[in-house]
């Protein structure tokens, strides 16, 4: 419980850091704001981000400052069609000892080992790699061989997709797609923010950018979400609100069972609340609210609510049926 003093001067401290934070990213970032809220609200609820947006909108430079600014290792991982699982976990090699001609198998760690993973374009890689990376998301270890390793803390994997061209592309199945919490849409810039992108970015300036958190702070923060109390009726918001987006629970809408194949699993509830948890600290807020969970509902549930035919029959776009049901 948030009653202590501690834990309020900590919760005090994360409001200070996360305005900090928006600060200096705005130095290298123009606009984004929404974007930038999600990622971290995702990374101290422990979960991961699915970023979908067209090329050029500055994704993966966003995702370097945020290491940065974080002061986390970052490695970023292109997904080809021939990328072999242990291309990204890492592989075990025979080397000699020149003193003794003894041999013996060495583990060389893989990029998947940093606390910032970027996985580009994760849809253009075959599921038995996509596999891989996913394993590491939910165990947060790598097994490779009979021997295990586990990642350091915290963990936090990025993956982008380009919504245009889907030749060639493995598109991630359901239940894989249900290990992120968030489906982040990266939208165009505004035509005064496009403005001061091409003026900054082709002007030769260099930016050099602060480091806000540290690694100890950030898991800080993780135990403090954990330990945020939640009321009663805003669970109960959480848990009705996915329980309407399946066609066939009694509290569905017409329009949910008209629209929708399949609705949102438990993970979606749980990811409801703790991203309202987090989005309340980071405010400033003790405990969240059902705002709270409004706010986060549309990139918890875009990805976990599957539309039908008479959906796309009907133009309608699954963002439009949830926020018809919001």
């Amino acid at each position: 419980m948030i009653n202590m003093t501690d834990d309020v001067k900590k919760l005090n401290e994360m409001v200070e850091a996360f305005d900090r934070l928006k600060k200096e990213l705005s130095k290298a970032i123009v606009g984004q704001d929404r974007v930038i809220e999600q990622l971290v609200i995702a990374m101290l609820s422990r979960g991961h981000a699915l970023l979908v947006g067209v090329p050029g909108l500055a994704k993966t430079l966003l995702i370097k400052s945020l290491a940065e600014v974080l002061d986390l290792s970052f490695s970023r991982i292109q997904f080809t069609p021939d990328l072999m699982p242990s291309d990204i976990t890492g592989t075990d090699i025979i080397e000699e000892d020149h003193s003794t001609g003894k041999r013996e198998f060495r583990f060389v760690k893989g990029p998947v080992f940093a606390n910032i993973v970027l996985a580009d374009e994760i849809n253009r890689t075959p599921p038995k790699t996509q596999a891989a990376l996913l394993e590491a998301m939910q165990e947060h270890r790598v097994t490779a061989g009979v021997e295990s390793y586990v990642l350091e803390e915290p963990f936090f994997v990025l993956a982008t997709q380009n919504p245009i061209e889907q030749e060639g592309t493995y598109p991630l199945p359901e239940a894989q797609l249900d290990r992120f919490m968030f489906n982040l849409r990266v939208e165009y810039p505004s035509r005064d923010e496009e403005r001061q992108i091409v003026n900054q970015t082709t002007s030769g300036a260099s930016v050099n950018l602060e480091k806000i958190l540290d690694r100890q702070a950030i898991m800080e923060y993780q135990d403090l979400i954990r330990r945020v109390p939640v009321a009663d009726n805003v669970i109960d918001y959480a848990v009705d609100l996915v329980g309407k987006t399946r066609p066939d629970s009694d509290d569905a809408p017409d329009f949910i069972q008209k629209w929708v194949g399949w609705g949102a699993g438990p993970r979606a509830s749980q990811y409801l609340i703790l991203g309202a948890k987090t989005r309340a600290a980071m405010m400033g807020n003790p405990t969240p609210s059902i705002e709270d969970v409004k706010a986060v509902a549309l990139p918890v549930l875009r990805h976990r609510v599957l539309t039908n035919f008479n959906a796309e029959a009907d133009g309608v776009s699954v963002d439009e049926i949830i926020k018809k049901l919001l």
